[in-house]
């Protein structure tokens, strides 16, 4: 029994080890990237208690990998990185040798072979691109020309890393040939297979997910994710002889600029989380924390190339060219840590034997320290400003490029701050926009941050439910803030942030429930709409308006509704008093329109003149000209054709007044033909 379910048990076990570890983190504020690796060393070998089976928990590992550069590819963008060329390809390179010599020094000080100092220099010079872009979304950069420069400086070095993992196996397999000999095959077949991929898939694969799209079957949608993906990778390692990496990356690639790539991207998502969430488990298990004790020297050494040297030479690298001094402290905070892709060619090294698990524990400790500092990177950003700002020359001399412009959020004033940029988002910021209000979006789809952008509407990209985005966004000094996502448990989160920031300001908030109306109106929100309540209150009150009732105390009801969170029930005073009134009304109070035609008798007669009032009782209450109402008319305003005209009175007033303006229309239409006469 033990033998039959020991890969459930040991996938249970660490994806539950792997939810108490990310729960604490994020409970700490801490990425949980940093609890999945602390619940793989907690069932890892070296620590007392349950001890997972490396080998069963690796083999799935090897799909977070798949899934992982997979997503890569998906959402890498040529035309982003070409927009920043002229600082990514270089200042990535320069720094990543840079660093890589750092590693080699430390490597050799240590008395490690070559090969392993190596690999230790490259693994620190690879920033985390889940890491940076986490950071970068939460503290509102990731749309500004900094966070482009460094996103662009991490996919730089994510292609680098491919090409490292293919020559890293290139040269540390067995082959007939020299190491030269055996790397430059393997740089033959890889561009071999990524030209084949690139001309032939970018056109097969795109087209199966077309017509995939109109079988209209979600499950296999999902399948040829999974099925391109996973086959993708095999054929790479199996055909050509290269990594999975590349051709998982290549996958991703394939799809990217095609239709269905944002759908693709979110049904791929729950594979790449999962799995990945073992991948770093796995990596946690490798870990031998009493070594790391032991060697605290080391693990500061490492640290200290990661968070001190490599954020100096990325903004040293980054003054020098043609961009701000804000720029150079975003990108060197941004690339101040490690992650994902130091793990992955760490084990690698590890399985090829350039490594062994003490030295990628030395690795992975100190990423798992940059990743925690990388927070406080950020937070030093505005104070190294400040500090330089003090001494004017150095400033000037640092600062030549010019400032950049106003960040969003920044500087704003008496501006609307509208969540979510779907269909009612949109109608939203249109009517904003026509009334020059100023409008900052906050959305996480970057199809719609690109269509803002080009509008000249200021934004905010990131998850303003997940992150610290709101805190960017001059809620301070906005005049009202409008949550229009669908999803009620991101809006609930978005007003109770909101509150917290500020107490008084205005929200008006969607929400998909009746008790989400009242959830949120107790988190803050003053006004709660629910489009579906909304729709069936509105039919409510076009029902009364045509059965006659009075405008205004119909509104006054449908504002009590709203007001009491759409609750159907006739429950409260305010609700019976009125009800009562419009009762009142219906019962004692009729209206009457009547249309002034081309020939009537009333144009160019005065209110006064018409003697409405005086011959029946009923009054006209008011007029309705070219689209406009005009209430409570003067008895000196004069009647027009196209007039219709609103006449209010009880029962046996309206008929009487019916009747009279019969008589008066007759009257005249008398009177001409003896004038004619």
């Amino acid at each position: 029994m033990e033998s039959e379910f020991h890969l459930i048990t040991n996938i249970t076990l660490a994806l539950f080890a792997a939810f108490i570890g990310g729960l604490v983190a994020r409970r700490m504020r801490l990425p949980t990237i940093v609890g999945y690796l602390v619940a793989g060393i907690a069932i890892g070998p070296f620590t007392p208690g349950f001890v997972g089976d490396y080998e069963s928990i690796g083999e799935l590992a090897e799909i977070g990998i798949i899934f992982l550069m997979f997503g890569v590819g998906l959402h890498f963008s040529l035309h982003d990185l070409w927009v920043v060329r002229d600082i990514a390809v270089p200042g990535t390179l320069v720094q990543m040798t840079l660093v890589t010599l750092l590693g080699v020094g430390l490597g050799w000080l240590w008395g490690w072979s070559l090969s392993s100092s190596i690999i230790l220099g490259l693994a620190l010079s690879i920033a985390s691109t889940v890491v940076l872009l986490r950071a970068l979304e939460d503290n509102g950069l990731l749309n500004t020309v900094h966070g482009r420069v460094a996103v662009g400086r991490v996919v730089v070095e994510d292609i680098a890393t491919v090409a490292v993992l293919v020559i890293l196996r290139a040269v540390g397999e067995p082959g007939t040939g020299t190491m030269v000999e055996t790397a430059l095959w393997t740089l033959a077949k890889s561009g071999l297979f990524v030209g084949l991929v690139l001309f032939v898939g970018m056109r097969f694969i795109p087209w199966l997910f077309s017509k995939i799209t109109f079988m209209k079957s979600r499950e296999l949608f999902i399948l040829t994710v999974v099925v391109v993906a996973l086959g993708t990778a095999f054929a790479a390692a199996e055909l050509f002889g290269v990594s999975l990496a590349l051709g998982a990356f290549l996958a991703g690639v394939t799809i990217n600029e095609s239709t269905t790539s944002y759908q693709v991207g979110a049904d791929v998502l729950p594979f790449r989380e999962v799995f990945s969430i073992l991948f770093f488990v796995s990596v946690g298990m490798l870990v031998n924390p009493f070594f790391l004790l032991e060697n605290a020297g080391h693990v500061l050494a490492v640290t200290a190339i990661i968070v001190l040297a490599k954020p100096l030479f990325a903004a040293v690298f980054t003054v020098l060219m043609p961009y701000p001094v804000r720029t150079a402290l975003v990108v060197g905070a941004g690339l101040g840590q490690i992650g994902e892709f130091s793990f992955l060619l760490g084990a690698s090294a590890v399985s090829l034997h350039f490594l062994d698990a003490n030295q990628y524990s030395l690795i992975l400790a100190g990423a798992v320290i940059s990743i925690v500092l990388n927070p406080l990177l950020f937070r030093l950003i505005t104070p190294t400003e400040n500090w330089l700002k003090k001494n004017p020359a150095l400033w000037n001399r640092l600062n030549r490029h010019g400032p950049e412009g106003p960040q969003p959020g920044e500087h704003f004033e008496n501006h609307v701050v509208v969540v979510g940029y779907g269909r009612v988002g949109h109608h939203i910021v249109d009517v904003l926009d026509y009334l020059k209000i100023p409008t900052l979006v906050v959305d996480a789809e970057a199809t719609r941050v690109s269509e803002l952008d080009k509008l000249g509407v200021p934004t905010l990209f990131g998850d303003a439910a997940n992150s610290e985005v709101m805190k960017h966004t001059g809620l301070d000094h906005a005049r009202a803030l409008v949550v229009t996502v669908p999803d009620e448990a991101t809006t609930e989160v978005v007003v109770k942030t909101a509150r917290e920031i500020t107490p008084t300001l205005p929200i008006i908030a969607r929400a998909g429930t009746q008790g989400g109306v009242l959830r949120l109106a107790e988190l803050g929100a003053q006004d709660v709409i629910h489009p579906e309540l909304e729709g069936g209150l509105e039919i409510v009150r076009h029902t009364l308006l045509r059965l006659g009732l009075p405008n205004r105390q119909v509104q006054k009801y449908t504002d009590i509704v709203r007001r009491d969170h759409y609750d159907i029930e006739i429950s409260t005073r305010d609700e019976f008093d009125l009800l009562e009134e419009l009762l009142h009304a219906f019962r004692d109070m009729e209206i009457l329109w009547h249309l002034v035609g081309e020939e009537s008798a009333l144009i160019n007669h005065t209110v006064a003149d018409a003697g409405i009032r005086d011959a029946t009782g009923a009054s006209v209450i008011a007029i309705k000209r070219n689209n406009n109402l005009i209430a409570n008319p003067k008895s000196a305003l004069q009647f027009q054709q196209g007039d219709l005209v609103g006449i209010i009175g009880d029962e046996k007033q309206v008929v009487e007044a019916k009747l009279y303006l019969e008589r008066f229309e007759m009257s005249r239409s008398v009177q001409e033909p003896q004038k004619s006469a």
